[in-house]
């Protein structure tokens, strides 16, 4: 679960909670964590492949939801690499002696790199991101021990507009739907739950523990990033982290911080590549999408045409909008299917017939968890700021399209 997210966005996210950054991260994880929960509850029941899709399918019996909730997933996640190219070109740019490079050349070679990973075979792409897994979090919790010194020197519920020190709640919650974009990877686990030894005990502990060290590690780093540098400044920084880096310890050269930023950026868009690629592999499996995506290759053992079709999604995505736009659709269309999800887990709670899982929550749980999702959406709308869910709101409406479209095909007669 630890990404780029916070590598890229903490700076967005204080320009609009301030000192109080660090609230909007908690704000984000108990919207995360509710919603972990009851991924982990529909993992323990239904061990298998599928993911969101399939428990939506399940749940609510409508083949279109269902379809737009797997697609919604695929979207999700391209937005979010997208904004992934975005952070890493402006943050390679920054080092000496490639500033001249355009940025549109820097987001399109790291798209083509991720690509021919992805191409060359999961096992391969695994351990790069185990090794990038490692270096991100040494990152991360070498900010916290650089920065702990500074703790205690500002008023950590100073918000935009409030120079008094009170905290607006509201400014907070639009922080959160930046600050969400950091906990993004814990969904990803029932599209994995089948493959899973002992799904029922492993994938709750799992999604839980990530979920509270990733938040505890999140907040020590916000905190950090205030504290040695005023929010104004951190939102103005091209690379938020490797300034607080080069305040807090000027002794290290900022070109390793920023080095460390990129391999956390190129770990976070290859999980979400190689999430893509298996979620539009499994859905033309299902028939519900064309079959030709479905076909593996011989030789690396996955599916060459939906990654190639994945990579022409992501050039013109990447060049949509600003960093803060893009992982802001992201986040939207992802909230919309945890809304959907948690309503799920809420039907077949009370459906009679289905099965128990190793991991049962009481329904409040995932009625919360509905219940701050749209909360969130609702705040994201009411800002002002259309451009995001424009982008969310017209993929969506691609879907529904798209799903029109294959049903007006299928029932032609042969």
């Amino acid at each position: 679960m630890l990404g780029s997210g916070i590598y890229g966005l903490i700076g967005q996210a204080a320009g609009l909670a301030g000192n109080a950054v660090w609230l909007a991260f908690l704000v984000a994880m108990v919207a995360a964590l509710l919603t972990a929960l009851s991924y982990a509850s529909l993992g323990s029941r239904y061990p298998r492949a599928g993911g969101a899709a399939y428990v939506t399918e399940r749940a609510y019996r409508m083949p279109l939801l269902s379809f737009m909730v797997g697609l919604a997933v695929v979207a999700s996640g391209l937005t979010s690499i997208a904004t992934q190219s975005q952070v890493f070109a402006v943050n390679l740019a920054s080092i000496a002696g490639i500033a001249a490079l355009p940025a549109w050349t820097i987001a399109i070679g790291f798209l083509l790199v991720l690509t021919g990973l992805v191409v060359r075979g999961i096992r391969e792409s695994m351990w790069v991101n185990v090794g990038c897994t490692v270096i991100e979090a040494g990152g991360l919790l070498l900010v916290i021990a650089v920065g702990i010194p500074y703790w205690g020197s500002v008023d950590l519920l100073q918000t935009p507009g409030s120079p008094n020190g009170d905290v607006l709640i509201v400014l907070v919650f639009q922080g959160a739907v930046l600050t969400f974009f950091a906990f993004i990877g814990f969904e990803d686990i029932l599209n994995v739950a089948e493959e899973c030894r002992d799904p029922q005990r492993t994938i709750p502990v799992a999604l839980v523990t990530a979920m509270v060290v990733g938040a505890s590690i999140y907040v020590a780093v916000a905190v950090t990033s205030v504290s040695v540098v005023p929010w104004q400044e951190l939102a103005a920084a091209p690379g938020p982290l490797t300034e607080v880096m080069r305040r807090a310890a000027p002794a290290i050269p900022v070109a390793v911080f920023a080095g460390i930023t990129l391999f956390a950026v190129a770990n976070t868009a290859l999980v979400n590549y190689v999430t893509s690629s298996r979620m539009v592999y499994g859905m033309a499996r299902q028939s519900l999408l064309p079959a030709a995506l479905g076909r593996i290759g011989a030789r690396t053992r996955t599916p060459g045409l939906a990654i190639l079709v994945l990579f022409l999604l992501l050039v013109p995505l990447a060049f949509f909008g600003s960093i803060a736009e893009l992982a802001a659709a992201s986040v939207l269309m992802l909230l919309v299917v945890f809304a959907i999800v948690n309503g799920a887990l809420l039907i077949l709670q009370a459906r009679a017939g289905e099965p128990k899982g190793g991991f049962e929550v009481p329904r409040f749980v995932p009625a919360l968890g509905t219940v701050i999702c749209l909360v969130l959406i609702a705040v994201r709308l009411a800002g002002g700021d259309w451009k995001a869910p424009a982008l969310a709101g017209g993929m969506l409406a691609g879907m529904i399209a798209l799903h029109v479209v294959r049903t007006r095909i299928a029932q032609r007669p042969a």
